[in-house]
């Protein structure tokens, strides 16, 4: 598990297979949340497993939901099901929501600027607590969430987004978005939503889709190789995303390959020295959004000037050569519609000859147009 500052990092602002292959790996991920019987036009009885497996039944859609973040606040909006969140940890940061829902994200009640006390989280009334993180209980106080008898004391149900809070203990990599396609159908099916996590799982796979259509003459092999720098989270020491992160899936479906896919784990502190003797063809400047294009562009440009200045780094045929992409990092290391988008646009920036910046269909933007209204 990565330090407090790495999960810091990742969630201060909101906290390469063929077709066949992700649908087959969709399938058996959306296993996770299953119907039994017939109780209704909406679907339920819902079962969902957690990271080991045990289950959790839904007889009818939550009222009071409490997220952990940004990430399955975010997926509850595009599902329709924003206007039942009681209260979030990790709020959005300004400017990072879709703006759709950029209004509705300002009122939602901040249970905790980080990880959400245990206190807060019992007394909050919810009947659902939908989490984006891995077992903290490591990291203190900040870490030490309500066990399973207070969470059923308290008539709260605990689920979790699989793809960010189950991916340390995987068996493998994740190398497309599979685990995010099942986080969306497990909450429509736990909200009643499964038609509308349809829609959005099909417009995602559409992007996707054109994305690797466009790269399949590219061989594996011969992918340029790829660093994410998350500049926010500090630049002594870099925090590389390893094979198992959602990042690695994004990396791989744009048609690139991560350069610290091989590490143990999710996320990973490795040091400037490992980065050099990797010699990524491209560097990706995961800044996290400031709210506005202006500070964007400044966040970008200052990622980019310590490259270009930094004696580890300033030598570097990436650094020279100006190989950066400006994607920022929510899209890229949390969950969620969004990161379909984000493979085409990587794509476009590192393979421009075959993959145009308006080719596909995005999930985020075709949604988006669709997106349901703000309560």
């Amino acid at each position: 598990m990565c330090g407090v500052a790495a999960v810091v990092a990742l969630f201060a602002a909101g906290c390469g297979g063929d077709s066949d292959k992700t649908a087959e790996a969709g399938s058996g991920a959306s296993a996770s949340a299953t119907r039994s019987g017939d109780a209704g036009s909406a679907g339920f009885p819902v079962k969902v497993t957690d990271c080991a497996g045990a289950e959790t039944t839904f007889t009818a859609a939550p009222k009071k939901v409490v997220t952990s973040n940004a990430s399955s606040l975010e997926m509850l909006f595009w599902l329709g099901a924003g206007d039942r969140v009681v209260g979030t940890g990790f709020p959005p940061g300004r400017g990072t929501m879709p703006a759709p829902f950029a209004a509705q994200a300002e009122r939602v009640k901040v249970l905790g600027d980080m990880v959400i006390p245990k206190e807060q989280l019992l007394a909050s009334g919810a009947d659902l607590y939908i989490d984006t993180f891995a077992d903290m209980s490591g990291m203190g106080a900040m870490g030490s969430g309500p066990s399973p008898k207070e969470f059923a004391a308290a008539g709260i149900k605990h689920i979790y987004l699989k793809s960010t809070a189950c991916a340390s203990k995987r068996p493998g990599a994740q190398e497309d978005l599979a685990e995010v396609e099942a986080d969306i159908r497990q909450l429509g099916a736990v909200t009643g939503t499964s038609a509308r996590a349809e829609e959005l799982v099909a417009g995602m796979r559409q992007t996707v889709g054109t994305v690797r259509g466009a790269l399949a003459g590219v061989p594996r092999d011969r992918r340029p190789t790829y660093f994410f720098f998350d500049f926010d989270a500090g630049t002594k020491q870099p925090i590389a995303v390893c094979g198992k992160q959602v990042a690695n899936a994004v990396i791989t479906q744009a048609g690139a390959r991560n350069v610290f896919a091989d590490c143990v784990g999710d996320f990973k502190p490795v040091s400037w020295e490992d980065v050099v003797g990797k010699n990524p063809d491209w560097i990706q400047l995961g800044v996290r959004d400031k709210g506005s294009a202006e500070a964007n562009t400044k966040a970008f440009d200052e990622a980019e000037r310590f490259l270009r200045t930094f004696d580890a780094t300033k030598g570097l045929p990436a650094v020279r050569d100006g190989k950066f992409v400006r994607v920022g990092s929510e899209r890229t290391t949390i969950a969620g519609v969004r990161n379909a988008d984000t493979v085409r646009e990587i794509a476009g920036r590192i393979h421009p000859d075959l993959v145009k910046p308006e080719a596909g269909s995005g999930a985020g933007a075709s949604a988006s147009a669709s997106a349901p209204a703000a309560g």
